[in-house]
């Protein structure tokens, strides 16, 4: 089963030599392009992709409110950040917006196909600089609310890098109820993105560190 795949950025040539890249792959299907935050949301909601790669700076609307509008109406969509700035406040912008990977622009052609389907996986996908910054810059919840035994165990095999289909087989449990534990985990955070999630796992001591699944950049 392909990824779905819609494209949002403001440069023609950009997008152009994304889909070029990605059509290398046949587990991958582009389902349309964005020029702008406010097309990404619109066509988010038209085509229903399994993925958006979302360019943070971008004109009408920018990629982090396209972001936060795509995850509050379209949970099921993941968003990637594909941008050239590793600015701490574009990073945490878009990780706090629901981001589930932040990736820079220069990342190879293998990498970025490979972090894509990792996202439709439901894994956290971060470049090393950009988790580094969020190790020390997105501001935890302050009192969330109790997570349950079963909660906790998603929440720490998510932290570590697996997929949905993983933690459904660690778990001995169906990937739906895998995806609404993590929805139940993020209400109870009150966090936006399964990053935030994973962050506030190392923050509370159910994992040593943020997995880091390959090196995207």
């Amino acid at each position: 089963m392909s990824v779905r795949v819609l494209i949002a950025d403001d440069h023609g040539v950009v997008r152009q030599g994304l889909r070029m890249y990605l059509a290398l792959d046949p587990d991958i299907e582009i389902v349309g392009e964005a020029c702008d935050g406010l097309q990404a949301l619109s066509l988010a909601h038209e085509l229903q992709p399994d993925v958006v790669l979302m360019d943070l700076l971008m004109p009408e609307m920018d990629g982090i409110e396209a972001t936060v509008r795509i995850r509050t109406d379209l949970p099921d969509i993941e968003v990637v950040a594909l941008t050239n700035v590793l600015e701490d406040s574009s990073v945490v912008g878009a990780v706090r917006a629901g981001a589930i990977g932040y990736l820079l622009k220069d990342t190879d052609a293998g990498e970025l196909i490979r972090a894509i389907k990792s996202a439709a996986a439901g894994q956290v996908q971060l470049s090393p600089k950009a988790a580094a910054r969020l190790m020390h810059e997105v501001r935890m919840p302050d009192h969330p609310e109790e997570l349950t035994a079963r909660e906790i165990d998603v929440l720490r095999l998510l932290a570590e890098g697996c997929t949905n289909k993983q933690i459904a087989y660690h778990l001995d449990i169906g990937e739906k109820t895998v995806k609404t534990h993590v929805s139940n985990i993020l209400d109870k955070l009150n966090v936006a993105s399964r990053t935030q999630a994973a962050l506030y796992a190392v923050h509370a001591g159910l994992v040593d560190s943020l997995h880091q699944p390959g090196s995207v950049a």
